[in-house]
């Protein structure tokens, strides 16, 4: 009888136990600075080795709720969480000032999150700018010349993907045959937005790459760079690609990394066929009438 697959959705404790050198992750520190433990309990934020090379590591936990806001809850990303990502990655990017790109360490962002969930007072004291705060952290990372990379280990859905993940230098996952889930949002809030009837969806979601949800599909966009097979080969795949990813970076390559690359990869996989089209003719157009436009 086959053995079960080893599930890591909801287990980021584990992955973590699994991937990086054993007990030597410490929560709530980077280098010298050290982060507050009641800020954001449903993340993991602290450094660890892997492979003996010290590492950021930034996980979604979904047994830990926050007791200050109910909706954030079985790895919700809220407004905590994202500062306390931002305060993780800068702290990072200033331990690791003035090394040259080879001694930058990597930023693992382990991802298992079904999404953002403001509630009422999120919203109104800045959930958007909390969001947006991660997201240009992770820039600055990367540009910081860090290997920034996204390890989809069960769900990768909405905006908490778009500022957890999404802007990585690459992204890897595993099949969905180990849970994970990489989508905008269910097919229910697509028909209420699109106005395409859920019956519909419920059959484009089984062959096209823009509705489905899993890894395999997101794959042909170009959305992932790598599906491994087994938690077991995340390790060494995150290994090699921060590897190729200092190289690239010191080649200069960075066309080759992060979100655009990956729309070029959509391309090449058959995923987005028209892309570029749709790109030429904006940059036509926009040239035509840049003229007018400066008068």
């Amino acid at each position: 009888m086959a053995a079960k697959p080893k599930i890591l959705l909801g287990k980021a404790d584990e992955a973590i136990d699994l991937i990086f050198d054993e007990g030597t992750f410490v929560e709530n520190k980077i280098a010298n600075t050290y982060l507050e433990a009641e800020l954001a309990p449903p993340v993991f934020a602290g450094e660890a080795l892997l492979d003996g090379k010290l590492c950021t590591v930034l996980g979604n936990f979904s047994k830990r709720p926050n007791p200050r806001f109910r909706v954030v809850f079985n790895g919700v990303m809220g407004m905590e969480e994202c500062y306390k990502f931002s305060q993780a990655i800068y702290a990072t990017i200033e331990a690791d000032e003035g090394k040259p790109l080879e001694e930058k360490r990597p930023v693992i962002l382990l991802i298992d999150t079904p999404g953002n969930s403001p509630g009422k007072v999120e919203e109104i004291v800045g959930m958007t700018k909390a969001t947006a705060s991660y997201q240009f952290a992770l820039e600055d990372a990367r540009h910081a010349g860090h290997p920034v990379i996204g390890m989809i280990i069960g769900r990768a859905i909405s905006g908490a993907f778009l500022c957890h993940g999404l802007l990585s230098d690459r992204i890897i996952s595993l099949p969905k045959d180990y849970g994970t889930i990489v989508h905008v949002m269910p097919t229910t809030s697509i028909a209420v937005i699109t106005k395409i009837p859920l019956e519909r969806l419920n059959e484009l979601v089984k062959t096209n790459p823009v509705f489905a949800s899993g890894a395999e599909f997101v794959f042909k966009l170009g959305t992932l760079n790598e599906i491994i097979d087994t938690p077991e080969d995340i390790k060494p795949t995150l290994l090699r690609n921060i590897d190729e990813i200092r190289e690239l970076k010191k080649a200069g390559k960075w066309d080759q990394l992060g979100i655009w690359h990956r729309g070029a990869l959509g391309a090449e996989r058959g995923g987005r066929e028209v892309r570029q089209t749709a790109i030429n003719k904006m940059d036509k157009e926009f040239k035509e009438l840049l003229p007018s436009l400066l008068e």
